[in-house]
């Protein structure tokens, strides 16, 4: 093999892991919520994955600071839960689960995604 094909697989194996580390490797930060929290909404939510104790009253704050028109409502689908989010304005829900597991919060147009774990 000439050096410009060992190049082209060595750049093709780094290419591939790094996708795999990207896309897979890629932990979560998990935040713990006492009572309440604010989600800043900014290009996605930040942050992104809440945990919450199941029977407890928890407010969680959006305030929204990105112009972008697909953050301009948040939907708790397995809450029943649409709320538009003004710019520059906090936006209180508040939940009360009854049951564990996960759930998942997105923008209006589904494309930002958030989750709210119920231990």
């Amino acid at each position: 093999m000439s050096v410009d094909k060992i190049f082209v697989v060595l750049m093709g194996f780094l290419g591939i892991i790094f996708t795999y580390w990207f896309f897979f490797m890629k932990k979560e930060k998990e935040v713990e919520v006492e009572d309440e929290v604010d989600i800043t909404v900014s290009g996605g939510y930040s942050p992104e994955t809440i945990s919450i104790a199941k029977g407890k009253r928890t407010k969680i704050n959006f305030i929204r600071t990105d112009l972008t028109d697909c953050l301009e409502e948040v939907v708790l689908a397995d809450f029943k839960i649409r709320k538009t989010l003004p710019l520059n304005q906090k936006i209180t829900i508040e939940l009360t689960p009854t049951k564990s597991g996960e759930f998942k919060f997105s923008c209006g147009m589904n494309m930002y995604h958030g989750k709210v774990i119920v231990r």
